[in-house]
């Protein structure tokens, strides 16, 4: 069993930054890739950035290109959302999740466990 705990959401304004944070603990392994994901209320979740096991690939949506950056400390468990010039639209909340695949990517369905996500609002 693997638990992941975000945290670093809260509430800004809009052009200000965030850095999420997901610590996982548990039956980690060195081999596995991560995602995080954002839902507002009454839609579906969607995928925000995703980074493989070695952080040798990453994705990153499209509304958050060039504003928002994934990365991650293996030796400390852990992956981050780098948010910049952050707009009202990214409000949600905003989960990480891990696959034992070297990287999931996008695909949602192959995420093996999800944190309990973290609220982000951003005011205009």
């Amino acid at each position: 069993q693997v638990t992941l705990v975000e945290s670093g959401g809260g509430l800004v304004q809009a052009g200000d930054s965030l850095r999420l944070s997901c610590d996982a603990s548990g039956r980690t392994s060195s081999m596995w890739s991560a995602g995080w994901f954002w839902q507002a209320p009454g839609k579906e979740r969607e995928i925000v950035a995703a980074i493989s096991w070695d952080g040798g690939a990453t994705h990153h949506a499209d509304p958050v290109k060039g504003r928002f950056a994934i990365s991650r400390d293996n030796a400390k468990n852990t992956v981050y959302l780098q948010m910049n010039s952050l707009k009202p639209e990214d409000t949600g909340v905003y989960f990480c999740a891990y696959s034992g695949l070297p990287y999931a990517g996008t695909m949602t369905r192959v995420y093996d466990f999800w944190g309990q996500g973290t609220q982000v609002t951003v005011s205009s």
